[in-house]
């Protein structure tokens, strides 16, 4: 066990000192992560009072409160940055999200996370990517299988490593397939959903053509915002982007506090 505690509030600040704080943001956001927020602050000072007057999810403007505090003030501060950390983080998660899914509105295409987590943060992840309006794919290995080009060299072709899936008794089998003359073998043998990778939205719509809603389709691989509404117009169920958790930036958002 390591040296622990905040060596700077216990030696500046006086034990009986009081805060009040109000945490805003300071760029339009979606928001995600205040009552985890709150849950640090909590556990520090078991009676501070706490307002949120935002639910999350919502979409606000520079300037908006999203949270107002006040209690002790040793507690307060040590639980500062841990609490920022987490809404700024989570919150970035759900605004870019909420972009991509603006960029898809009216195409009827729905947009997935992935699993490229932040190691031991994905449940939360997972949660702000509902915040801005996306929805979870897999939560781990175990809930769908998913046949990747991996899974087939070894198994031998597209249609064997699917049928061994099939007769293994999985529910739900998605298979990768990154040409269209795997589509067919695929599902014939027993996939459930298709993931079409890395393919260009002329080949994606030849595609979904060929699928003719036989069972969804999802277009996976270097989606950017600028190419995902093309993507998203060939017909598509669902397209997944692997940057709403891997590289969504933190956004700015401040806490401020006053001596009461």
């Amino acid at each position: 066990m390591g040296p622990s505690g905040d060596i700077t509030a216990a030696a500046v600040i006086p034990a009986g000192a009081r805060f009040s704080g109000v945490m805003a943001s300071r760029e339009a956001i979606a928001v995600a992560g205040l009552p985890l927020a709150e849950a640090f602050f909590r556990a520090l000072d078991p009676d501070v009072v706490i307002d949120t007057p935002i639910p999350e999810g919502d979409r606000v403007a520079a300037g908006t409160v999203l949270m107002r505090i006040e209690g002790k003030a040793r507690a307060l501060l040590t639980a500062e940055r841990s609490a920022l950390n987490t809404v700024q983080h989570l919150s970035g998660v759900a605004t870019l999200t909420a972009t991509y899914v603006d960029a898809i509105a009216g195409t009827g295409a729905t947009l997935l996370d992935t699993r490229k987590t932040i190691p031991g943060l994905r449940l939360i992840e997972k949660y702000a990517v509902r915040m801005g309006g996306g929805r979870n794919h897999r939560m781990g290995l175990w809930d769908a299988a998913m046949i990747k080009d991996n899974h087939v060299a070894v198994a031998g072709d597209i249609g064997a490593a699917t049928a061994r899936a099939r007769d293994a008794g999985i529910a739900s089998i998605i298979v990768e397939c990154d040409r269209i003359d795997q589509i067919d073998p695929a599902i014939a043998n027993g996939a459930t959903h298709l993931l079409l990778d890395n393919m260009a939205p002329p080949t994606l719509r030849e595609a979904v053509v060929l699928v003719a809603g036989r069972v969804p389709t999802e277009a996976s691989g270097g989606v950017r915002l600028d190419t995902i509404r093309a993507i998203a117009e060939t017909g598509v169920t669902y397209i997944s982007v692997g940057r709403l958790t891997q590289s969504a930036p933190a956004v700015d958002i401040g806490l401020d506090f006053e001596a009461i």
